[in-house]
């Protein structure tokens, strides 16, 4: 069966999260992605392991739909396998540290030298100029100096890491765009180029609505925070105010759990159902809740309200009351409440494999739909378990060939 990427061939030399994201999304559109490990593996095979000496969920969750070679670079026979295996891909894929790939010798000129048509994409933490080129990132590293947490958490409380991981697989998500679009170029040019994605940038980028409360902030207050924003020269943290046209919060509901909350956004078209609904002719005639600007400057009141009337009711009632009345609404889902939603396992958002050394397991499902693009998931790779099909396959070398190298040293440390 046709896929979206069938034909396109990936060299992934990325590790941990970032750039597996991008790579396991190509992988999923219908790429064939060789993921290149040193004799060592990804390290995140290892990293927080719940059963010993089994390639870890932080590992398997990243890798799914990839064939594993080992190669050790630090060897000429690795080093040459390496530039055979160039030749034969659409792209190579890398997010070493600043100038690590330059050491082993394989600049980006020396790579495009060795295949002209080659699309290579980096993932830097803060990209390869600038004074902040040569520090190091990790995932909440780029999400302070990207701008996500100065905005989150509450006015009076320090700023807070958010609990997706927009640091390292936003920015998977941005490099995989990058990937596309200069595949795409590469039909009209017939040239490959390269693609840099620094995951400060990504934060950035993801943060764009605080930056346009940056600049209004400039202007006077922000109506719709529910804390005074007079005076401030950077937008504040809102705690969960929507920082958005329409008011929007977290509703507590019974019994009154740690995520037994609903959240709640409070359009202007439905303000008189919803004032109805909690207060009857009563609430909708109340001056202080009339329009738009008295309910922003009352919102403390009104959520007392809301709160007060949500207690009756646990969060999917509540929800099913609010939607019978068109108030935008949603439960606040925890990983269980997920792992067991009907509406997440018919989307397929939640799929069960089976590996053959951790037995059953879970992993958060494709979340781009195409109508022509049908790919099973299947498990992440053991360590290696690729290198002799891949050789023969992509490179065509018989046992001979990589027996001699095998011996070089080319596959082992």
């Amino acid at each position: 069966m046709e896929k979206a990427l069938s034909g396109v061939r990936i060299l992934d030399m990325t590790h941990v999260q970032a750039g597996p994201t991008a790579s396991q999304l190509l992988a999923w559109l219908g790429a064939d992605v060789i993921k290149f490990e040193p004799p060592t593996g990804d390290i995140t095979r290892g990293q927080l392991r719940d059963i010993p000496n089994v390639d870890s969920l932080y590992f398997t969750m990243l890798n799914c739909n990839k064939r594993s070679i080992t190669t050790n670079m630090k060897n000429p026979a690795g080093k040459e396998v390496f530039v055979e295996l160039l030749k034969k891909c659409d792209v190579v894929m890398e997010n070493f540290g600043p100038g690590v790939l330059d050491r082993f010798g394989f600049t980006w000129d020396k790579v495009h030298e060795i295949n002209p048509r080659i699309v290579m994409a980096s993932i830097k933490g803060f990209g390869s100029t600038g004074p902040y080129a040569e520090f190091k990132a990790y995932e909440n590293v780029a999400q302070a100096m990207g701008g996500s947490m100065s905005p989150t958490g509450f006015d009076d409380g320090p700023p807070l890491v958010t609990g997706a991981q927009i640091g390292d697989s936003g920015t998977g998500l941005h490099l995989a765009i990058g990937i596309l679009a200069a595949l795409q170029a590469r039909v009209r040019t017939g040239k490959g180029q390269y693609v840099e994605v620094a995951m400060m940038d990504s934060v950035m980028n993801l943060c764009r609505v605080k930056f346009r409360d940056h600049q209004r902030l400039t202007r006077g207050n922000l109506p719709e925070y529910s804390i005074d924003t007079v005076g401030r020269h950077a937008t504040p943290r809102g705690g969960n105010d929507s920082g958005g046209g329409q008011l929007g919060n977290a509703v507590k509901c019974k019994p009154g759990g740690p995520n037994d909350y609903i959240y709640v956004v409070v359009q202007e078209a439905v303000w008189e159902s919803l004032a109805r609904l909690m207060g009857g002719d009563a609430l909708v005639q109340d001056p202080r809740f009339s329009t738009i600007g008295e309910r922003r400057k009352n919102q403390a009141i009104l959520w007392g309200m809301l709160n007060d009337y949500a207690s009756k009711y646990d969060k999917r009632e509540f929800m099913g009351s609010l939607n019978g009345i068109e108030v935008p609404c949603g439960p606040i889902m925890s990983t269980e409440d997920l792992a067991n939603d009907a509406h997440v396992h018919l989307r397929d958002m939640y799929v069960e494999l089976d590996h053959p050394q951790r037995g059953t397991w879970y992993n958060v499902g494709m979340p781009i739909k195409l109508s022509d693009n049908h790919v099973p998931m299947e498990n992440a790779p053991l360590l290696g378990e690729h290198t002799d099909q891949v050789l023969q396959e992509v490179l065509g070398w018989d046992k001979g060939q990589i027996d001699a190298h095998r011996t070089a040293g080319a596959f082992t440390k």
